[in-house]
């Protein structure tokens, strides 16, 4: 379980295939505290340690993480929004996220408003992948208020430091993001569309 919370921008090092899987070597602030077998949020995308050292750490994604999140995407270099996996007694400073993306958006705009910047996000129509107006989104694993929603598109907003601190400011019109919903209005939706 995540908050949303972006902990530390990490870097990808090493990108290496293995017949379906990807191994991601990456090097980051805390590499020294991690041990294998933790879950540790990359964009959003809860992977496992498989390997560590004092200055990098191995995480390997099968195809159906692959093939349902923007890791296809990622290049030695790149840099990434990492969370460690919440602790018992910890403040919950974001909301609920599990590290499982539903989709992968498609960044339609962003706009400097002079003291924020407003990013709109295109994603595939469908009843479970809902947004409203003041509710959570987690982009990229960073957990974010809705703006404006529309069908198959919401707006956030972004204040200078989440903007500065994670890697939103590298983000391009046309890049693609992964997007998880919220989980509870989720299962609302599902609950509603069992009724009809």
């Amino acid at each position: 379980m995540f908050t949303g919370i972006v902990e530390a921008v990490g870097t990808i090092e090493k990108i290496e295939t293995e017949g379906t899987n990807v191994h991601f070597t990456l090097s980051c602030p805390f590499n020294s505290e991690l041990k294998i077998d933790q879950s540790l949020a990359h964009d959003g995308v809860c992977l496992t340690v498989v390997a560590c050292s004092s200055s990098k750490y191995v995480v390997t994604a099968i195809e159906e993480t692959m093939v349902k999140t923007s890791l296809d995407n990622w290049k030695v270099g790149d840099k990434v929004n990492l969370e460690r996996c919440m602790m018992m007694g910890d403040r919950y400073d974001g909301h609920m996220v599990q590290g499982h993306v539903d989709t992968i958006g498609t960044v339609l705009t962003i706009e400097d408003k002079g003291g924020s910047h407003e990013l709109t996000i295109e994603h595939h129509d469908s009843l479970e992948w809902m947004t409203v107006p003041k509710g959570s989104i987690t982009v990229n694993g960073i957990s974010l208020t809705v703006v404006q929603s529309d069908k198959g598109r919401f707006s956030i907003a972004l204040i200078p430091y989440t903007w500065d601190e994670t890697t939103m400011h590298l983000i391009k019109v046309g890049d693609k993001v992964n997007l998880e919903f919220d989980v509870i209005g989720k299962y609302i939706s599902r609950i509603l569309a069992a009724r009809n």
